[in-house]
């Protein structure tokens, strides 16, 4: 796969993941690193947080690989990136979080985004399909609803960290139940 090493090289590429990491090379342990650089295994975007690490990924490819409600792709200390997939017909829930902002976009599929300022008095809504951004400003309720023909994937922002590091839900049942 990698023919030449460089020691000057600082990062290191996961095709299997679309993924570079920030890792230094280490001539020792040269072919582990470079045939399995962040521990993959079959599932390895859902199994590990790569926080506070830095990494880059393709986004957009990561999410529509993602097939879990909810897991958390990155936690750092003042912010988390996670993906989701909701179902046909599935939600997310109305919910509020006081004291973090929420930055959302859509990668595939199509949904219905709520958002107001007291749970019983929903205000705004829109209509989201690929490529849309929503930001939800803390302290205001927001519910996703999936009205497509197949699952919505996106990927989120919270700032601060809303879930625990590691974070990974496969399904909206097991998310409720941790909630």
């Amino acid at each position: 796969m990698y023919d030449y090493y460089n020691p000057y090289e600082y990062y290191g590429y996961s095709p299997m993941q679309n993924a570079y990491r920030a890792y230094p090379y280490i001539k020792n342990n040269l072919m582990s690193v470079v045939n399995n650089p962040m521990g993959i295994t079959n599932n390895p975007i859902l199994q590990l947080d790569y926080g506070p690490e830095a990494i880059v990924v393709n986004i957009n490819d990561i999410t529509k690989q993602n097939n879990y409600f909810r897991s958390a792709l990155w936690t750092g200390k003042h912010l988390q990136v996670a993906l989701m997939s909701i179902n046909v017909n599935e939600y997310v829930d109305i919910e509020v979080h006081p004291d973090l902002d929420q930055f959302v976009r859509i990668e595939q599929g199509q949904g219905i985004v709520t958002i107001g300022d007291k749970n019983d008095s929903i205000h705004y809504r829109r209509i989201v399909s690929d490529d849309f951004v929503f930001i939800i400003p803390a302290g205001k309720w927001h519910n996703l609803i999936n009205t497509g023909n197949i699952p919505i994937k996106l990927y989120y922002i919270y700032a601060p960290p809303e879930h625990p590091a590691g974070t990974v839900n496969k399904t909206k049942l097991e998310a409720d139940a941790a909630e």
